[in-house]
Order: structure tokens, then C-alpha cells, then sequence
């Protein structure tokens, strides 16, 4: 089954911060619905730039992406 990466970015001097906090309330947000997802993070593209993502199956992305929002997204490969 494939597996797609939801992206949030943010960008600017605070970005490393607020995707840290932001990926907090992904892990509630998994929690309170009792979802069955367990790739989350955060990365830092440079000093302005940050991500938060969460990893879903393509059959269950639609109803989190409605409901999250993201910023975009990317077919998932594991390293």
C-alpha cells in the first residue's frame, strides 16, 4: 500500500520552533482519534525553513488531509 507524506512548512526565524510545536499537536490530534499512525517529525530544511509531516496510508489521507490542512504532500519512501 502506498504511503503519503503530509507536509507543513514553515518558513522565517521562529520556523524550527513552531514546527516543533505544531508537530505536538499532531501527535494529540493522532491520539484523540485513535489513529494508527506512527511516522511523525520534524525536519529542518536550513535556518528559515521547517517541516512538521505525518505519514498515512493513501486510502485513509483524505478525511486528515480535509481536517489538517496541510501544506502539500509527497508520495512516502522509507530511507
Amino acid at each position: 500500500m502506498r504511503k503519503l507524506k503530509l507536509i507543513w512548512d514553515f518558513h522565517g526565524p521562529n520556523a524550527a520552533k513552531t514546527s516543533e510545536h505544531h508537530h505536538i499537536h499532531l501527535k494529540e490530534y493522532i491520539k484523540i482519534e485513535g489513529l494508527d499512525i506512527s511516522i511523525t517529525g520534524v525536519s529542518t530544511i536550513s535556518d528559515m525553513h521547517s517541516i512538521a509531516f505525518l505519514v498515512v496510508n493513501e486510502s485513509e489521507m483524505k478525511p486528515i488531509r480535509d481536517t489538517l490542512k496541510p501544506h502539500r504532500g509527497q508520495v512516502y519512501t522509507e530511507a
